[in-house]
């Protein structure tokens, strides 16, 4: 629902329901007006259910027919958790209005009336009008060669609502060829710049091909979204979004498109069933990264990226607290919202249990042919953790002696740092700078934040003698301001802010707005600039750093 309040209508065909039993199907919904439902061209009765707070409430539909056609005319809320909508002063080129989605964790239902869950998976076809001036976009492969006004787009490969099926963009947008099977999408100011720099996907999709099997969904399109986006990237079958971060101007921080790629078997093939199970998502897909990473720049590269992510579990756990539940690798997440605990936890705890793997049963060349049968097995299916287990005692049926020595309740069920260290994850020795590529400086700066807060006078005189304030990496800058506003560094305080307010990436946002709320002298000001900035950020980027800074409950 745009300006103009269209209601739109969403058809759903459901084939072998029981021919003779009377049935309910309960969607879920979230500020949905629901006009209409029909069923089979004959309207129908339907309910919403109890509100829940960060869930919505479910409408009930009675269908009792073998194959069933439900039609529901709705229309969603302008302040939808998934939809943002820019004024063209909020774009790039200043002239049209911008909209994208954002449905993970549980927003998908904020759209429109759904499962909004990873345990369905779904396909979908879907037709699109927009102004002329404007390109709509979906994670589908398009009907045509390219979008026109009136787009097509379908999806026949099946996936979860949760994140994809509704994933929508409309903007001012051109593309760039960048690979047989690969379009770069931006706005005019940044699509050169954006081809550029993900020139590489190619190269780590066939990579990845090779290591976890054929590429399913047809075409991989990236789009470049505008600051406000709250995550680096966000997998969706045949479109991938990603953050503008991520345009450093050398490539160096292309780490995070082999790892949407790694998705496309890791996430969207096979799929966590609950959110209580993410770390199967998540861990996967960072090893296949870093896999990927392995084979295009060396062995040297993999381990050195396992390094920092065992360092940046070490900063999330000591962020979190050792003891707290949402720092187990299987979550409870009973009256929790999943935004809420959102950590890197998944991704370097799950990482790190595969890596231990790994060294336990082989090494890389082993363990990976693991990882292609796990794909081939759960290929367009959800599963849970113990689904993963028995696949893996399965596998690896004559090493089941040393799986039963992996303490696995400590793994999956217990908080804090992971039972046991990966071997290859040994201390980093720290020399000058000179000579570090970007990938090291990153991982220096991380380990200076774990560490007390440096002496103002030290971090005064590295920003004399390396200009740290100059370097547009976003991973790089976001560490050192970091470190500034730790070492309560007051002329750091409008860098942080900026680099705060400037892009939406819930990774940089969140930890830059609390250490300048935990600076006295910054602390004011930190709640004002968010106060100011808080109606162009995404919803769920809004409300968590609300939280964070004590102005919502």
């Amino acid at each position: 629902r745009g300006a103009q309040g269209t209601v739109a209508v969403f058809i759903i065909t459901l084939f072998n329901w029981c021919a003779i039993c009377s049935l309910s199907q309960v969607l879920d919904t979230r500020d949905v007006q629901v006009f209409k439902v029909t069923v089979n061209g004959q309207e129908a009765q339907f309910a919403f259910g109890e509100k829940h707070s960060f869930k919505g409430t479910p409408p009930r539909n009675h269908l009792n027919v073998l194959k069933t056609i439900v039609e529901i005319s709705f229309e969603s809320s302008p302040q939808s958790s998934a939809l943002q909508w820019f004024t063209p002063e909020q774009t790039s080129g200043k002239k049209h209005p911008f909209l994208f989605s954002q449905c993970q964790a549980t927003h998908c239902r904020a759209i429109f009336p759904c499962q909004d869950t990873p345990a369905v998976k779904l396909t979908y076809y879907a037709e699109i009008s927009v102004p002329k001036e404007l390109v709509a976009l979906m994670s589908a492969n398009r009907d045509g060669e390219a979008p026109d006004p009136e787009d097509s787009t379908r999806q026949d490969l099946p996936f979860q609502p949760e994140r994809k099926c509704s994933r929508l963009v409309v903007g001012a947008l051109e593309s760039r060829k960048i690979g047989p099977r690969t379009l770069v999408w931006a706005e005019k100011e940044l699509v050169d710049k954006s081809a550029y720099e993900f020139s590489e996907a190619e190269a780590m999709l066939k990579t990845a091909e090779d290591l976890a099997g054929p590429y399913v969904w047809g075409q991989y399109d990236l789009l470049v979204l505008p600051p406000s986006f709250p995550y680096g990237g966000m997998e969706n079958p045949c479109l991938t979004f990603v953050t503008p971060t991520l345009l450093a101007g050398d490539r160096s921080l292309s780490n995070v498109i082999a790892h949407e790629i790694s998705h496309s078997w890791t996430g969207n093939l096979v799929t966590n069933k609950t959110w209580e199970h993410f770390w199967l998502n998540e861990g996967h897909t960072v090893y296949l990264e870093r896999r990927i990473g392995g084979r295009l720049f060396g062995e040297q590269f993999r381990h050195f990226q396992a390094l920092g992510g065992w360092r940046e579990l070490q900063n999330t756990i000591n962020t979190l607290g050792d003891k707290n539940p949402v720092t187990n690798l299987v979550i409870n997440l009973d009256e929790v919202d999943p935004d809420v605990a959102y950590s890197s936890v998944p991704y370097e705890k799950g990482f790190a249990l595969l890596f231990y793997l790994e060294q336990l049963l082989g090494g890389p060349d082993v363990f990976i042919g693991f990882l292609k049968a796990y794909v081939q097995q759960f290929a367009y299916k959800s599963i849970v953790t113990e689904d993963w287990k028995n696949f893996l005692y399965s596998y690896f049926k004559d090493k089941v002696d040393v799986l039963d020595k992996v303490d696995w309740n400590s793994w999956f069920h217990a908080p804090g740092m992971p039972p046991v260290k990966p071997t290859d994850l040994g201390s980093f020795g720290s020399a000058d700078l000179k000579g570090m590529s970007s990938h090291q400086l990153i991982e220096f700066l991380a380990l200076l934040l774990l560490e007390a807060p440096l002496p103002l006078s030290h971090v005064q005189r590295m920003q004399e003698v390396y200009d740290f304030n100059a370097i547009n990496n976003s991973e790089i800058r976001f560490r050192w301001l970091r470190l500034c506003i730790r070492s309560k560094w007051e002329e750091a305080i409008p860098l942080a802010l900026k680099m705060a307010t400037d892009q939406g990436r819930m990774k940089f946002t969140r930890p830059l707005f609390r250490d300048l709320y935990s600076f006295d002298k910054s602390q004011d000001l930190a709640v004002k600039t968010f106060l100011e900035h808080r109606a162009s950020m995404h919803p769920v980027t809004s409300m968590l750093v609300g939280k964070d800074l004590k102005q919502d409950q």
